[in-house]
Formats: structure tokens, sequence, C-alpha cells
């Protein structure tokens, strides 16, 4: 098995690494690249469905991105213990009728000694917004360096 760097035990620095590495990735919005950082038994709980494996996180994602359009995402570091993380984050995406929306959740994360993530726990609320308030204007891809995160956004 490949390692995937940072490993745990986790620092504030690498924990922070690791959480956007995570953002990066989904930010690509490519479920195959995407379900690389996770092993191949990964379990998730996202909102109230259950996924195992990385075939079924593939299933998943595509079945995201092609609902969730233009998405674009910010994760920022709430905790860490040893191999364990613990995330808030918010994006927006609008749906194939035009409708934006920021949806905010808290994500708990346990990574195998390798760096993959073998457990997800999502949980995740969805806010209607209008287009004029969208708070993400970057390009689609990854976040820009000197793009705000949540915190600094008020988020």
């Amino acid at each position: 098995m490949t390692a995937r760097p940072p490993v745990p035990p986790f620092t504030r620095e690498t924990a922070i690494e690791k959480v956007r590495q995570a953002e990066d990735g989904w930010n690509t919005r490519d479920p195959e690249k995407v379900a690389l950082a996770y092993t191949e038994d990964s379990r998730w709980r996202n909102r109230a469905e259950f996924v195992t494996g990385r075939d079924e996180i593939v299933a998943f994602l595509t079945r995201k991105w092609t609902r969730e359009l233009d998405y674009r995402l910010i994760k920022e570091l709430w905790a860490f213990d040893g191999n364990r993380i613990a995330v808030r984050f918010a994006y927006e995406s609008h749906d194939d009728s035009g409708n934006w929306y920021r949806s905010y959740g808290n994500e708990n994360w346990e990574f195998d000694e390798n760096g993959l993530m073998a457990v997800r726990h999502a949980c995740i609320n969805d806010l209607p917004i209008k287009e004029t308030d969208r708070k993400y204007d970057w390009p689609l891809g990854r976040r820009p360096d000197d793009h705000p995160g949540l915190s600094d956004l008020g988020l």
C-alpha cells in the first residue's frame, strides 16, 4: 500500500495540510482521483447515506457532482488527535434549475497508518441562497491561496 502523507499521528501543521489536501481533491470533482485518498474498505456516513469501499465512493461522488453543479468547497480544521481529524466545511453549488445553495457541515475523519481515510462521518445542512449572495468566486478547481477561508468569510 502506498502512503499518502502526511500520516498520523498528526500535528497541528500536518492536520491543516491534510485538510487542505482533502479540500483540493474534492474541488477537482474527479470521483476516481478523490477515491484514492480513502482505504479500499473505507466506511462513510454522508447525511443519511452509508457508503463502503472505493467503488461505492466513486458512485456516490459521481451522483453528487452530477446534481451539485459549479461545486466549490472550503474546509477548515476544527480539532485533531492522533489519527483523527474533525473539520467544518461549507460549499456552494447549484442545481440544474439554477437554484443556488450553500451547504454547511462537519466531518469526523479517521486515518490508517498510511494516511488513507478509513472512516468519514459527515453531517450537512443546505441553505438556499441567491446567486448574488455567493462568496466563492474563484474559477472551478483549487481554491486560490489568497482566497479567504471560512473564518475569514464569517461562515
